[in-house]
């Protein structure tokens, strides 16, 4: 069976989103989600999730190098409990430790100037955490 996933890598100022399937492993970056202290505007995510219809979503935890909990994990784990809890939908975690380091190389080669504010690199996070999460269920 092919799934479906949207995928967030949470954050207080901005919530990347990355939509893929599993029959290819690979995601496609979506725009951004604007957060204020860490809550979006839950219409926002209504909207993506009637657009995609995903049948799994998948959240990064920014896992401590030791694995302990950062308040940003904690955060990030009430963040997808409130997903499943708000719209019924399936959510699973995935450890996302290095994901915006591996953002930031890719998108410094594809010229990124580094101004992180204007334009965020969450998406590509997203994206790099949903195809890791596909990666680790094919193998």
């Amino acid at each position: 069976m092919t799934i479906t996933a949207l995928a967030f890598d949470y954050g207080l100022q901005n919530i990347g989103v990355a939509y893929g399937q599993s029959l290819t492993g690979q995601a496609t970056e979506l725009a951004p989600i604007n957060a204020k202290d860490g809550i979006p505007r839950w219409e926002d995510i209504a909207a993506l999730l009637q657009e995609w219809k995903p049948t799994t979503v998948v959240v990064g935890l920014p896992l401590n190098m030791d694995d302990s909990e950062s308040e940003l994990c904690v955060r990030a784990r009430k963040f997808g409990r409130r997903l499943h809890g708000r719209f019924s939908v399936d959510v699973e975690f995935m450890d996302e430790r290095l994901s915006t380091f591996d953002a930031k190389q890719e998108a410094k080669a594809r010229g990124h100037k580094g101004n992180y504010k204007q334009n965020p690199i969450d998406s590509i996070a997203a994206r790099l955490i949903l195809e890791s999460w596909f990666s680790g269920r094919s193998s």
